[in-house]
């Protein structure tokens, strides 16, 4: 079955966006709505604003796909772990939850996966063949591996243990923030150390760093000395969006074949 259009649903700590995104380019087709996140931010609220979203996007929608994010492990529509929002999404059956809520089938995954996704097939990695790690710097570290397009879910490369810490608790760029760090030094301290740890580990083809600070990328990525090529992202706030609609509609077109969370 093929489909233009699906719904994607980002689901952050401070915000709930969704929009239908045209899955030939790439891009919204229609404008964003946000929703603030509630507080607490429990599954059962949450279901409620993704069903908000869903509703004001019916008509144009239509029987079309929805695709949602969550900071979370996703594993076979469970959510394994809980990073931003309230602790009783751990082993949660969520896409159940989003699904009864809103009385159709959904596609549940993990925010830095759908962002991961989006950017090999239109953003900084499209057409690159082989292994692409796409990280997400922000309050802490998120990370997707794609190989040959292909998504390997759940990867969590931002708790890797480096000297002995648990990785995004000394490169998030939220600790940056937090220790009052100029850009120059949180590169050559904490961002070499874990991205050269990443490309010893994995032997990339290519580093995509997203979150907000890739806005700022000038500013910290000619810094670091890597074998690897490493860009900045570029679908930047949408890529969550994007890639949560494609991977609903791929889920759609593909039933037996996507690796299921």
């Amino acid at each position: 079955m093929k489909t233009r259009y699906a719904l994607g649903i980002d689901i952050g700590g401070s915000g709930i966006k969704g929009a239908i995104v045209d899955l030939k380019k790439g891009e919204f087709s229609t404008d964003r709505l946000r929703i603030d996140t509630p507080q607490p931010a429990t599954p059962e609220a949450v279901a409620d604003v993704v069903g908000q979203i869903a509703e004001h996007f019916a008509d144009e929608l239509g029987a079309g796909p929805i695709g949602v994010t969550i900071p979370a492990i996703v594993q076979h529509g469970i959510t394994r772990s809980a990073a931003n929002i309230d602790k009783s999404w751990i082993d949660a059956p969520a896409e159940k939850i989003f699904e009864e809520r809103l009385g159709r089938d959904i596609t549940l995954v993990n925010d830095a996966d759908a962002a991961g996704i989006a950017e090999v097939r239109w953003g900084a990695a499209a057409k690159q063949p082989g292994l692409v790690i796409v990280t997400t710097l922000g309050t802490g570290i998120g990370s997707a591996l794609i190989y040959n397009g292909v998504l390997i879910p759940n990867s969590e490369l931002g708790h890797i243990e480096i000297d002995g810490h648990d990785a995004e608790t000394r490169a998030s760029a939220a600790v940056r923030e937090r220790e009052g760090m100029t850009h120059e030094d949180w590169a050559t301290e904490r961002l070499q150390r874990y991205y050269e740890t990443i490309e010893f580990l994995f032997s990339p083809d290519l580093l995509v760093v997203g979150g907000g600070v890739s806005k700022k990328s000038k500013k910290f990525l000619p810094l670091l000395k890597l074998k690897t090529p490493i860009v900045p992202a570029k679908l930047l706030n949408a890529a969550g969006i994007v890639g949560a609609a494609w991977l609903a509609a791929d889920r759609l077109k593909n039933p037996d074949t996507l690796i299921d969370k």
